[in-house]
């Protein structure tokens, strides 16, 4: 028999995914030691983990320019921090830097003139739009 009032909530399985040892992976790790090695003003910002996506790192450089890699999980903040040795920041308390904002609203506004360029040739040689 089964109550209505009286059932429990069965406990959710959904758990984020996480790196093994809920750390970096060694592939991640090369990949951010490389990018900062020629940058300067290199700060680190720390995502948050959802249930699609593992936590992660953004580097961005005093031009705007980042990069993204898995962290695997908390453990992987102390790791970037020891890796790295530049600032390390919550994007949820910090939000993302103005400069990289700016550099990937200037990179769309070019992609979008060039796609315009290109459908102005095509007309002009009578092609039809798609």
């Amino acid at each position: 028999m089964f109550s209505l009032f009286g059932r429990k909530k069965a406990k959710s399985n959904l758990r984020p995914p996480r790196g093994p040892g809920e750390t970096i992976r060694p592939e991640d790790r090369e990949a951010l030691k490389n990018w900062a090695a020629g940058r300067a003003f290199v700060e680190a910002y720390i995502e948050p983990e959802t249930l699609v996506n593992e936590m992660s790192v953004v580097l961005v450089d005093e031009r705007g320019e980042f990069l993204r890699r898995r962290i695997g999980g908390p453990k992987g903040i102390d790791a970037v921090d020891k890796l790295l040795g530049c600032p390390v920041y919550d994007i949820e308390v910090t939000g993302y830097p103005q400069r990289m904002r700016a550099r990937i609203e200037r990179e769309s506004l070019l992609r979008k003139r060039e796609e315009q360029k290109a459908r102005r040739a095509k007309f002009e040689r009578g092609e039809l739009p798609d």
